[in-house]
């Protein structure tokens, strides 16, 4: 799985999320990036974002989060970037859930299974969702999807995408949990630690914030769980809620296999 990540130093959690077996086929590899934002992003990795040759990135953050940590872009970028106004989840998911008063990781795996209860239902988070996959369906060239972190509605989008796909179960569990262990983890924490304190003080444990910027199998479960209780299925989620009917599928799936 180590050769799916691109060593960065300013953008975390930054990997190839395609390669997988499908129905049809296998996954192009090299078109499917996900990642966490790039305000820190270096010189280096600009010129490596821009290797990738990209169609288009499509940013999950909501309005607030764009504004208080802009991406900064390479000199001459010139990729359309699609994002929905709105906040899609008020803060980021992880963020969000460290407002309540959480202190252990008991505290941040509860409040991370309401989150992603919930997440998948936000209007903005939707209306995001739906440039995701229409992009995926119109690209020319490969795509990047990022949020803050690049864990959790990045998480959820990718995975919808693989069910979408016919990815089996165990790779979309597999990927998901990447973010565990991609890239420079500690660097990673550390930063999202920085953001934590900010927001909350400085009496979050060390556990606890490790934990919240960590996923669990749980979380995509709990998403999956409560996205087929209102809708019957993913797919009839995908549907209903972000327009991806069979002809867009079989669009997206005529451009993603080989």
């Amino acid at each position: 799985m180590t050769d799916r990540i691109l060593p960065f130093e300013g953008i975390h959690n930054f990997r190839d999320y395609g390669g997988y077996r499908a129905d049809g086929g296998t996954l192009r590899r090299g078109q499917f990036w996900r990642s966490a934002h790039h305000k820190v992003a270096t010189d280096p990795d600009l010129s490596g974002v821009t290797d990738l040759g990209l169609s288009a990135i499509i940013d999950l953050r909501g309005d607030g989060e764009r504004a208080a940590h802009p991406c900064r872009r390479a000199p001459g970028f010139s990729v359309p970037v699609l994002w929905n106004e709105g906040e899609t989840a008020g803060l980021a998911p992880h963020i969000e859930a460290a407002g309540g008063g959480l202190s252990s990781p008991e505290d941040v795996h509860r409040r991370m299974l309401e989150t992603y209860a919930d997440m998948p239902f936000r209007p903005a988070l939707l209306g995001a969702m739906r440039l995701y996959f229409r992009a995926l369906a119109d690209a020319e060239a490969g795509t990047l999807v990022h949020c803050v972190a690049g864990k959790d509605r990045t998480g959820l989008a990718v995975a919808l995408f693989h069910t979408l796909m016919g990815v089996h179960d165990d790779d979309i569990l597999e990927d998901y949990l990447l973010t565990n262990s991609a890239g420079r983890v500690d660097a990673r924490i550390a930063e999202g630690a920085q953001m934590l304190r900010a927001a909350y003080g400085a009496k979050m444990t060390d556990d606890a914030i490790r934990a919240l910027m960590s996923v669990h199998p749980s979380y995509l479960e709990r998403a999956f769980t409560e996205i087929m209780a209102r809708h019957g299925s993913l797919e009839a989620y995908a549907r209903d809620m972000l327009g991806v009917d069979e002809a867009m599928v079989e669009r997206i799936r005529a451009r993603a296999l080989s």
